[in-house]
């Protein structure tokens, strides 16, 4: 979805408001109907509020992720936005200033924002326009047993490979011609993973996507020395045969049957890795490839929309939602990390001494949100483009030169706000 697809000013219209005996209904969208377990959640929320009160009734309608976004383009050109919808992290500030979404008022509710993680939280332009209830960990996966084997020191939370050291660990495992991939990166997953799985080892190289001391260029952050050096590392895992230049359809599998010895992947395979090899799992923290170890921050959050002609019903249901009960059902059913350290600690393994625990810190304190600009959806596809075009064999700097000429011509086009 480009930023310059965007319809502004969508200032009024239904908003999925209409009124009947039993009170006002609202209409909730969301991207998850191919996710029974996270739509369950949202089923159960709704009827424990729908059965708390009688002025308000939310009725849901579901949306497979694939179509979700242009299913709610489509709506804000036409005027006809739901009063509630979910929405990727991410895409926040362009819904904001797309006309989109309203700014919440969480002061309300069981669940104070302030305590929750800072990525479930979207602020842009100093109002706040989304929560979520939870969020996920970007993270390597090893054996114990292969990494002793090649004499590997296993990096720990608190002291995490160097790039040295991580080069040195891909040279002794590749060298004893024992797995298929010595590094899997998962590169057959496209769109938003992209930018999500990448742009983090771009930013511990020294990089960014933009410049965000004011997000009006790309220039020198996206194609300056430093993302330079990220863009040879990244060529390099393929042309060293470390890593293939396409993944399989199923990375995750390939490291549970052996094939695999360093998988880069996310908390969501955490708990299949452990029912696979228990205690010989090895969680790795990122690698610091310079400027510290980074992880990409923010998954799917709540909104309500600009349109929405009862907001305060709106407001009602999501400060409803907004209770500890629910953060922890949400991370149980989707295997993510609960936005508050308080429903984390219902959740197994990811309390204080939990083996998931790990994850919690990680986001707490490697997350690097994604750029909190109108212009991110542009600069994602931008960015997948590029990296994947960077694996095939593109000249770095002419790829990373071309990039920011794209991107740095949609923000002056669009004369987007600063981010922030």
């Amino acid at each position: 979805m480009a930023a310059t697809a965007l319809v502004a000013g969508c200032a009024s219209g239904s908003g999925g408001n209409t009124s009947g005996a039993s009170g006002d209904t609202l209409t909730l969208w969301t991207h998850n109907a191919g996710n029974s377990a996270e739509l369950d959640v949202v089923k159960e929320i709704i009827k424990d509020f729908n059965g708390s009160q009688s002025k308000y009734k939310v009725e849901m309608q579901a949306f497979p992720q694939g179509s979700y976004n242009s299913s709610v383009v489509a709506a804000a050109s036409a005027k006809k936005l739901p009063c509630i919808l979910d929405v990727d992290g991410p895409n926040v500030p362009n819904w904001a200033w797309g006309g989109y979404l309203a700014p919440l008022d969480l002061s309300k509710g069981e669940v104070s924002v302030k305590d929750q993680l800072p990525s479930t939280v979207a602020t842009y332009q100093d109002e706040t326009y989304a929560f979520g209830f939870y969020d996920v960990a970007l993270t390597m996966y090893s054996r114990k047993s292969v990494l002793n084997k090649y004499d590997i020191r296993i990096p720990t939370f608190d002291k995490p490979w160097t790039k040295g050291e991580f080069m040195d660990a891909l040279a002794k495992i590749k060298a004893g011609g024992e797995f298929k991939n010595t590094l899997d990166l998962g590169t057959a997953d496209t769109g938003e993973w992209f930018p999500y799985a990448y742009s983090p080892i771009l930013q511990s190289f020294g990089g960014d996507l933009i410049d965000r001391s004011d997000y009006k260029t790309a220039k020198g952050a996206l194609n300056g020395e430093k993302a330079v050096e990220w863009g040879e590392w990244f060529r390099s895992m393929v042309t060293k045969g470390y890593a293939p230049l396409k993944s399989s359809k199923s990375p995750a599998d390939d490291f549970r049957n052996g094939k695999t010895a360093i998988q880069w992947d996310g908390s969501w395979s955490a708990q299949a890795n452990v029912d696979k090899f228990g205690s010989d799992l090895a969680i790795l923290p990122p690698v610091d490839f310079g400027d510290g170890p980074k992880i990409g921050g923010a998954s799917w959050q709540w909104g309500m929309s600009s349109t929405c002609a009862n907001k305060e019903g709106a407001q009602a249901y999501l400060n409803f939602s907004r209770q500890t009960k629910y953060y922890v059902d949400f991370a149980k059913a989707t295997g993510t990390i609960a936005a508050t350290d308080a429903a984390a600690q219902q959740v197994k393994g990811y309390e204080s001494e939990g083996q998931f625990n790990v994850f919690l810190r990680a986001a707490q304190e490697f997350a690097v949100v994604r750029p909190v600009t109108p212009a991110y959806p542009y600069i994602s596809t931008v960015f997948s483009k590029t990296a994947q075009d960077v694996l095939a064999g593109a000249d770095v700097k002419g790829a990373l030169d071309q990039a920011v000429s794209e991107i740095d011509s949609n923000l002056s086009t669009n004369n987007y706000p600063t981010g922030s």
